[in-house]
């Protein structure tokens, strides 16, 4: 069964239709990539999968009991607030020391326990989140531009251990990027989003769809490398599932 069935899906905020007719599965496991121009809809899909966002159109199903981790694009924490690392995951409910240094070592910053949000990088507020979103032991890690902020080498590391992290832990994960470069090896599935899905498949396949060149242009370096890399390996007989616009 499917962790996540989406279909038919339209969001509206007022008159303005942000998505129309989106169908997307996420099954246990994969890692899905959500890649799309601003505006175009990214964060609204995920919003809507967890229910911040009501469907104007379309239905979401959810595999029952289904637990979602779900890691914001931002968080704004007041800088002079005096609260620790292990204050902040226990803000959730009651979750043992144990269970958050657990977490912490999942999301690879095993140390972090006592330290004040106030003191932490970016990076390591970044992994902070992240924790927090493990510690019910997910089985689909929704990430919305998690990296948002942090240089290319911190977004390379954030994307490894969430490798590490679905590795371990078999869950699946849904992100979000405009890192393309990153993102497109790290998937097993990438999604074109631009109001509607234009293309999608493995990423050699989105990499060479001609909706998604017209998106990002050919100058997207690392995808196109790959592309060009898994055709070295007899992967030719890939053809990119094309969507054409709803209305």
């Amino acid at each position: 069964m499917s962790l996540i069935a989406v279909q038919g899906l339209s969001v509206a905020y007022g008159a303005n239709t942000v998505l129309r007719g989106v169908d997307l599965k996420v099954e246990p496991g994969e890692i899905v990539t959500i890649v799309g121009p601003n505006g175009s809809g990214k964060t609204s899909l995920l919003r809507a999968i967890i229910g911040a966002a009501e469907p104007a159109q379309g239905e979401i199903a959810l595999k029952p009991g289904l637990r979602i981790g779900y890691v914001p694009q931002r968080l704004h924490i007041d800088r002079t607030l005096p609260i620790t690392v292990e204050r902040f995951m226990r803000l959730t409910g009651r979750v043992s020391r144990a269970t958050c240094r657990a977490a912490l070592e999942a999301a690879g910053v095993p140390d972090l326990l006592r330290r004040q949000m106030s003191q932490l990088s970016g990076g390591q507020f970044q992994r902070v989140l992240l924790a927090g979103a493990l510690i019910n032991r997910p089985e689909v890690l929704l990430l919305d531009e998690a990296t948002q902020g942090l240089d290319q080498p911190g977004s390379a590391a954030f994307y490894r251990q969430i490798e590490a992290v679905r590795r371990d832990t078999g869950c699946a994960v849904v992100m979000i990027s405009h890192e393309l470069h990153v993102v497109m090896s790290a998937s097993d599935r990438v999604i074109c989003l631009n109001g509607h899905v234009c293309c999608e498949g493995t990423p050699a396949v989105v990499a060479s769809a001609p909706e998604y060149r017209a998106l990002f242009g050919t100058g997207t370096g690392g995808a196109l490398a790959l592309y060009r890399h898994d055709h070295d390996h007899g992967h030719d007989h890939d053809h990119p599932q094309s969507h054409e616009a709803a209305g």
